[in-house]
């Protein structure tokens, strides 16, 4: 099955490879995807702090630090134990971010995510 190497054995698409600017790939890949949850984090953490609720300053700035810091690796791994790909990510921000990782998500569902990712996407449409 490696006959081709890793680039082979995944799914690819022809939309993107044939069709696709640079920016617009960019805009639907893992990385931007994956980033823009961790900064969907980060907002609500900030509202959660203006609302009263124990976030305190350092755990918005420990996020704020490290959401470019994607570990896909553990990422993978991690939703291949809890087969979850938002509590999967939750874990694997919370392990660089552990005093921040009581608050990652709280309140929130795997739709505060999913949903404003796609919202965050379709503003990009006009690249």
């Amino acid at each position: 099955m490696d006959t081709f190497g890793d680039e082979f054995n995944k799914y690819r698409s022809p939309l993107v490879s044939r069709y696709a600017s640079k920016e617009m790939a960019y805009n639907f890949s893992d990385k931007k995807k994956f980033t823009t949850w961790r900064k969907l984090w980060i907002y609500l953490a900030k509202a959660e702090k203006a609302l009263g609720l124990p976030v305190t300053e350092a755990q918005v700035a420990e996020m704020e630090s490290h959401a470019e810091d994607i570990d896909f690796a553990m990422a993978a791994e991690e939703e291949s134990k809890l087969r979850h790909d938002v509590m999967a990510h939750v874990h694997t921000f919370a392990h660089c971010c552990p005093t921040a990782a009581p608050i990652i998500h709280l309140g929130a569902t795997s739709c505060y995510v999913g949903d404003n990712t796609v919202r965050e996407a379709q503003s990009q449409i006009d690249l």
